[in-house]
């Protein structure tokens, strides 16, 4: 991974803006979840526009141009466009030579779509690989449910994937139990269309996000932190070995959880929830965003990244950043 970037909606909604909207308060919020403001996609405002000051900022820290892209990812489950949002986000950078598709996974997108674009590069079928998480949730957020309306806020994160001598993706591990799926879901609903005769079909609509949290928080303290020590395990790399932590952004007390059972020191167990709250498959490039900005990364460090959502899906990669 060469170069990285993030974006995110300049409309800030804070946990005192939510009180005037549900029965809850800043304490309340934070105190369970760590959030204390999301960032919203205004009216007019499309994610494609917010992806691609993502993949800008990315492509110009490796120092590459649109042009040098053979491949674009797009991890999202809200695109602009229910044919997919890849090509549009290609047209929207000037990455004409790119091929664009998009890989929906929910919150463990953008690792999905890292491990997917290693392979590509591996293989030797691409050299330039741009991996772009985005979403915005708050466009299926009932603003009415507590439960759910606290959690999630838009967002845009990339990274630039490049052939190298040196092996940069160390390895990853990818899970998916379709068995608990009802746990997390925006559903498709379809109300009937008569058609002649007795034909009818059907016309869809996506409902709001609804979520069993005491089973995905069960799930992603059990499921995420054995992960990260198998791969750990199968790579040869102690716990300890790893600069940063950078897991999907979804409740403090999980990312607390798993820096205990990995017995790593809290503070290389990042987290930007306080500002971002949870904005899927952008969570994990935004965080590493701004560790590298911050210094907090430089080239050659392991790092772990980890997704875990709707799916139910989970994986776990490490790499090392930087050119090597």
């Amino acid at each position: 991974m060469t170069g990285v970037g993030g974006a995110v909606p300049a409309q800030v909604l804070t946990n005192y803006h939510l009180s005037e909207l549900v029965t809850t308060s800043d304490e309340w919020i934070a105190s369970r979840t760590g959030i204390r403001s999301r960032r919203i996609l205004a009216p007019g405002q499309s994610l494609t526009q917010l992806a691609a000051r993502a993949a800008t900022d990315a492509l110009s820290q490796a120092g590459r141009s649109p042009l040098d892209v053979d491949l674009l990812i797009l991890a999202t489950s809200t695109p602009d466009d229910l044919f997919g949002g890849a090509a549009h986000l290609q047209h929207e950078i000037g990455a004409v030579r790119a091929v664009a598709f998009d890989l929906t996974a929910a919150c463990s997108g953008f690792v999905f779509a890292l491990a997917t674009a290693s392979q590509f590069v591996r293989t030797g079928t691409y050299r330039t690989v741009l991996v772009v998480g985005a979403d915005a949730l708050s466009r299926y957020t009932d603003w009415t449910d507590r439960a759910t309306c606290v959690l999630f806020g838009d967002g845009a994160g990339a990274a630039l994937l490049e052939a190298g001598e040196v092996e940069g993706i160390l390895g990853f591990e990818l899970r998916t139990d379709g068995a608990r799926a009802g746990h997390l879901n925006i559903h498709c609903t379809a109300e009937a269309v008569p058609l002649a005769a007795d034909m009818a079909a059907t016309r869809a609509r996506f409902a709001s996000i609804t979520m069993n949290g005491r089973e995905v928080y069960r799930f992603a303290v059990e499921a995420v932190p054995d992960l990260i020590e198998k791969t750990l395990a199968a790579c040869g790399v102690a716990p300890e070995q790893v600069k940063a932590y950078l897991l999907h952004q979804a409740n403090q007390r999980i990312l607390d959880s798993v820096a205990s059972r990995l017995h790593v020191a809290p503070e290389r167990m990042a987290s930007n929830l306080a500002d971002y709250g949870n904005t899927s498959s952008a969570s994990v490039p935004l965080i590493l965003q701004e560790w590298v900005q911050d210094g907090r990364i430089r080239a050659g460090d392991r790092v772990v990244l980890a997704g875990f959502g709707a799916g139910l899906s989970w994986g776990v990669l490490l790499a090392r950043w930087g050119r090597l």
